[in-house]
């Protein structure tokens, strides 16, 4: 399935956030999506995934929904969203509840699941028992349950600290290797963004508007070799440069705001 966003514009009263934003999103890709604080990335995968309507334009799938997928598009949130009083099997087996399902299939996509995300020995803690990276990979694993056409990560790995974040871009690697997820991929972290996408779309200060849309040639499983540092190091470069003027004057209007 395809993500195909048209002249959309979002306006919350008077202020605009987002202004004719037009994106496609091709099948098996990520395309993740940087800019400065308050231009508008968590609203722009808010309106993606359904919860917030825009105020002008529209979000439209195209292609087959693949067999098996419950909801075709599924959000990985930043702060976990899981329930504390739920073991982990039962915040996964949550995103199921509302689904005809039989028993049996309902219990062989939480397991697969878990297996998938290296959990399933942990299937029966709470998860105030576990660290950050554990508790973000039972939000993943809860998001395949459903197996979803297409992921909307609004910041992962940013509540995370360095070795875990480093650990967790090596997961979402392995996914997406594995089963070519479709992903759009909110970030304020340059290195996340030239580490996992195919493409990385830069947007301005708000009112968020596309300022460039850069392609990272190199494939994503030969990254960390040395030859691929040159390369890399371009695309952070010119990546900086599109943000750094516009991370400045935001920060100024935050300041007087």
């Amino acid at each position: 399935m395809r993500l195909l966003i048209s002249d959309l514009t979002h306006r919350y009263d008077d202020l605009t956030v987002l202004d004719r934003i037009d994106l496609v999103l091709n099948e098996g890709e990520v395309l993740a999506v940087i800019g400065p604080s308050g231009c508008g990335k968590s609203t722009l995968l808010g309106i993606a995934g359904g919860i917030v309507a825009p105020s002008a334009g529209r979000v439209a799938v195209d292609g087959p929904v693949p067999d098996g997928c419950l909801n075709p598009i599924t959000y990985v949130f930043q702060d976990f969203a899981l329930l504390p009083w739920r073991s982990v099997e039962e915040n996964v087996a949550l995103v199921l509840a509302h689904h005809p399902l039989p028993a049996a299939d309902r219990r062989a996509r939480v397991e697969e699941g878990l297996r998938r995300m290296g959990l399933w020995e942990f299937r029966q803690a709470l998860p105030k028992q576990l660290s950050g990276g554990m508790r973000q990979r039972v939000g993943i694993a809860r998001a395949l349950a459903v197996r979803p056409a297409i992921l909307l990560l609004d910041e992962p790995l940013s509540a995370l600290d360095a070795q875990t974040r480093e650990l967790l871009m090596d997961d979402f690697l392995d996914l997406w290797r594995r089963e070519k997820t479709t992903a759009l991929y909110v970030t304020h972290n340059l290195d996340e963004a030239l580490r996992l996408a195919d493409r990385v779309v830069v947007l301005s200060r708000r009112p968020g508007r596309i300022r460039e849309i850069v392609t990272i040639e190199e494939p994503r499983d030969r990254r960390l070799a040395p030859a691929a540092q040159a390369h890399l190091a371009e695309v952070r470069a010119r990546l900086w440069h599109l943000m750094k003027a516009e991370a400045q004057m935001a920060d100024r209007e935050i300041a007087r705001a």
